[in-house]
């Protein structure tokens, strides 16, 4: 079991949202993932979450001298799959049954702080639908992202 897990197991009192304000406030440890690529930011609010990176060559780039496409997807899903974390009711669980991204411009350092919105669209009893978006520093959109989660008890 990771870190993570550990700080949410032991808040399963608190909903989704109550879970991720501990987050987000520095009260239970971030998610490993956060930590290994250097996440910056992490604002949750219901139904939404934004996460920022700034991009490294040295941390987040592939060989061809751009931001991985695993580092953006990432990210896109962090925001999407949050955001349904967000609106969970306590004792209640998810998992992202799909993510389809769509990149839309060469990311790079030149790129500056990455910013990622996510948001859920639908949320039914047993499926919810996100979005989330990725913006550089400019404001220009870079990728898209959405994803199908299933809720469980």
């Amino acid at each position: 079991m990771t870190q993570t897990q550990d700080a949410v197991d032991a808040t399963p009192e608190l909903d989704g949202y109550a879970q991720l304000m501990l987050m987000a406030d520095g009260v239970i440890p971030p998610a490993p993932i956060a930590v290994t690529l250097g996440m910056d930011e992490f604002i949750v609010e219901r139904g939404s979450v934004t996460v920022t990176l700034t991009p490294s060559r040295e941390r987040h780039y592939n060989p061809i001298g751009s931001v991985h496409g695993g580092v953006i997807s990432t990210l896109l899903d962090t925001a999407a799959a949050c955001s349904v974390h967000s609106t969970l009711a306590e004792g209640e669980g998810y998992t992202s049954l799909d993510l389809t991204v769509k990149f839309l411009r060469t990311v790079t350092e030149e790129s500056g702080q990455l910013r990622c919105v996510g948001r859920v669209i639908q949320r039914g009893r047993r499926t919810a639908l996100a979005e989330a978006q990725l913006f550089d520093a400019a404001g220009k959109l870079v990728a898209h992202a959405t994803s199908s989660c299933m809720i469980f008890s």
